[in-house]
């Protein structure tokens, strides 16, 4: 009896030894690594090298098939003067077509309201690769028949914005790296890897909404002049080092 029990309580204790030394080789791969997270964000300042340019052609008749004529007539003399110009017909979208009524009397109940007119809206979208002709396609278009215009959008192309976001990058890393580096050195230790980065960019247009023909049909024959400005390309990085 005395030897089973013996038995027993060896068998208990290298069970226990062998949990023991399971959890202590388990110990140091699931301990969290030293690493130092940090953040850098990158900016560049670069010249717009496109532009897009949106007017329409507004119509008004009692008549609504009327007024669609007169619409099409006049848009189809502005495209025909920008392709003139040198523009290609790739560069002309139409973005927006509207037919509304305009009511007699807007106080009154919707049952005793009459239409008066017909408003027909054409919009053209004209995308520019030379943004310095932005001025002499509006002095174009209007003298040919656009009455209404609601924005001016600068922007860059694939390429440009390309290598704007490489040197914002590389500056968004090298901000990071040293921020690292200086937590590294008041914590008197020293990285030594890489462990993983994010990547996040973005830029914004620069639009200008409060572009009116009607300011454009008033002035005199002087061009018109346009201003682009600047755009800001911005990256960010997240990176974690090792150390």
């Amino acid at each position: 009896m005395m030897q089973k029990i013996s038995l027993l309580m060896l068998v208990i204790v290298i069970i226990a030894m062998t949990a023991i030394g399971s959890v202590s080789a388990a110990t140091p791969a699931t301990c969290d690594e030293n690493v130092i997270h940090a953040y850098g964000s990158g900016s560049i300042i670069g010249t717009p090298d496109r532009a897009q340019v949106t007017f329409s052609v507004q119509t008004e008749n009692i008549e609504v098939k009327i007024a669609q004529l007169a619409n099409a007539v006049q848009m189809t003399k502005v495209i025909d003067a920008l392709v003139a110009a040198g523009l290609p017909k790739d560069a002309l979208k139409t973005t927006g077509y509207n037919i509304y009524p305009v009511y007699d009397d807007y106080s009154k109940s919707p049952f005793e309201q009459k239409i008066r007119t017909y408003q027909v809206t054409n919009t053209l979208t004209v995308t520019l690769h030379d943004v310095n002709r932005t001025g002499e396609v509006i002095d174009i278009a209007v003298a040919n028949g656009i009455n209404q215009a609601s924005s001016i959008q600068f922007m860059l192309s694939d390429a440009q914005a390309q290598v704007l976001r490489t040197e914002a990058l590389k500056k968004a890393v090298a901000l990071a790296r040293a921020d690292a580096d200086t937590v590294a050195s008041a914590l008197g230790v020293t990285i030594v890897d890489v462990k993983s980065a994010d990547i996040s960019r973005g830029y914004a247009p620069v639009l200008f909404e409060n572009y009116q023909a009607g300011d454009v049909i008033t002035k005199s024959a002087a061009p018109t002049p346009i201003q682009p400005g600047d755009i800001t390309v911005t990256a960010q990085v997240s990176v974690t080092y090792a150390f």
